[in-house]
C-alpha cells in the first residue's frame, strides 16, 4: 500500500486524529505496518489469544463474539470499518483478547506491532494523548455504571442487561442465552422475564428465537 493511501486510511481512526500533516507523513513513511486480508467467515482473532498488534479494520464488516466467563451465553455484534480491535488488550495485566472476531465479509486490516505502538507514543505527543484518551474514556464509563439510577422495572433491567453486554450501544445484536440463564442474571423468575420479552417483541423491539434474542436495532430499545 502506498504511503499516501496509508495516510488517508490512518485519518479514519481516533488514534491519529489531531496529528499534523507532517507528523502523519512521518508515521506513514517510517512505521512498520502489516497488511492483513481475512476472507469472509475466517477468524481474525480468537478469545484468549495474545494481543501483540493493534488491528485497524479499514474495509469490510466483522462479527464480534463476546462470551460470559463461564461461556453460558454469548453476544454477537457486527462492526464496520473503521474500527480498532480491542486496543485496551495490548497493555495491562492481561494482554489477551477477550472476544472472538470473525470476518463477516472480506476484510482488510492495517496492523501495528506493540513495539511500534510504544515508539509512536514516545515520538508523537498527540498519538500518546489519543491512546490515553481511549483508555481513560473506557475507565470513566465503567466507573459511572455503579452510580447510575438502579432500574426499577424488569423491562428496565432487561434493557440495562442488553446495553451493558454490548460493545457498542447501537445496531443489531444477537444474544444467545437460555431463558433460565437470563432470569438468573436478572434475579427474577423465568415466567416474568418471558412475559416482558414477549411484550417487547409485540412492540417490535426484539425477535425471540429458541435460545436466542435478536435485537434489530439496540438504539430503538433505548428510545422506547
Amino acid at each position: 500500500m502506498a504511503t499516501l493511501q496509508i495516510y488517508d486510511k490512518l485519518l479514519q481512526f481516533s488514534l491519529f486524529q489531531g496529528m499534523s500533516r507532517d507528523d502523519l507523513e512521518l508515521v506513514a513513511g517510517h512505521t512498520r505496518f502489516g497488511f492483513v486480508k481475512v476472507q469472509q467467515g475466517k477468524t481474525v482473532v480468537k478469545e484468549g489469544a495474545a494481543c501483540t498488534h493493534l488491528y485497524f479494520l479499514i474495509n469490510g464488516t466483522i462479527r464480534v463474539e463476546s462470551r460470559s466467563d463461564d461461556h453460558s451465553y454469548t453476544v454477537i455484534e457486527q462492526m464496520q470499518a473503521p474500527y480498532i480491535l480491542q486496543p485496551e488488550a495490548i497493555f495491562g495485566y492481561q494482554q489477551r483478547y477477550t472476544q472472538t472476531i470473525l470476518a463477516q465479509t472480506d476484510t482488510n486490516f492495517i496492523t501495528i506491532g506493540k513495539d511500534e505502538v510504544v515508539r509512536l507514543s514516545e515520538d508523537f505527543l498527540v498519538f500518546r494523548l489519543n491512546l490515553l484518551n481511549i483508555f481513560a474514556t473506557q475507565t470513566q464509563k465503567l466507573a459511572r455504571q455503579y452510580w447510575r439510577h438502579y432500574p426499577q422495572s424488569l423491562r428496565e433491567r432487561l434493557i440495562r442487561f442488553f446495553v451493558q453486554h454490548s460493545v457498542y450501544p447501537a445496531g443489531p445484536k444477537m444474544f444467545h442465552i437460555l431463558m433460565n440463564q437470563l432470569a438468573g442474571e436478572l434475579n427474577d423468575s423465568r415466567l416474568n422475564v418471558s412475559r416482558v420479552l414477549n411484550e417487547m417483541q409485540a412492540d417490535g423491539l426484539i425477535i425471540l428465537h429458541r435460545g436466542r434474542i435478536e435485537i434489530p436495532l439496540l438504539e430503538r430499545i433505548l428510545m422506547s
